[in-house]
């Protein structure tokens, strides 16, 4: 039956929900936008500091955001908010799906399938644009999980803003499908290796929504 994920605690702001790591960007920006109202009343200076502090504020609140979501049912579900960005075939056998998010997508990346998370490396690189052929040298955090399809490898890419991958869980955890694990700030990309025979649902272009949209065709 579709589920709907709570798993570890969020950070919060006045009732919204928002991913886990996202006080250390959202607190001073909403302490600059709180000071600079406050005194716009008695300040033309103030008061024309208020205009971008609360519009970046906003757009703060709105990127870390963390919505609930009803886990769809299948094999292997997508890990990220986004469109796809390519499908490829890989030597060992297995198809790279690569899911591009911008920075008007959810960023918090959920598990695909259930299992146990065998490993977690986080991977030095630079820091082109997600969408560039290039980032295929980005900083990076390698994932590994033990399911019942057996081996399956995710990929959390940083992007020419996204600087910082935050894992949710160390390696040896036991993760639920759909369960939150992971959020890469800002622009970025998610790849996810489905094993050998296993067919691929999703086309180039689509729309992917994480814990909801299968990855895979019966």
């Amino acid at each position: 039956m579709p589920h709907s994920q709570t798993s570890a605690p969020r950070d919060s702001l006045s009732g919204v929900r928002l991913a886990r790591g996202a006080s250390p960007w959202l607190l001073p920006t909403v302490a600059a936008a709180a000071l600079s109202l406050t005194r716009a009343r008695t300040s033309g200076r103030w008061a024309a500091a208020a205009v971008p502090t609360t519009a970046l504020a906003a757009g703060m609140l709105w990127f870390f955001r963390d919505p609930e979501r009803e886990i769809a049912q299948g094999r292997v579900i997508s890990p990220a908010d986004g469109v796809v960005q390519s499908i490829m075939p890989w030597k060992d056998g297995r198809t790279r799906v690569a899911i591009f998010m911008s920075p008007l997508n959810v960023h918090v990346n959920r598990a695909p399938l259930a299992g146990t998370v065998t490993s977690v490396e986080h991977i030095p690189g630079g820091f082109v644009p997600a969408f560039n052929k290039e980032s295929e040298n980005n900083e990076r955090v390698v994932w590994h999980f033990d399911t019942e399809l057996g081996d399956i490898e995710m990929v959390q890419i940083a992007g020419a803003v996204a600087r910082r991958i935050v894992p949710y869980v160390p390696a040896g955890t036991k993760v639920e499908q759909g369960e939150r694990i992971g959020l890469i700030r800002f622009g970025s990309r998610v790849d996810i290796y489905l094993p050998e025979g296993v067919e691929v649902a999703v086309e180039v272009g689509q729309a992917t929504t994480a814990g909801v949209t299968r990855i895979d065709r019966d």
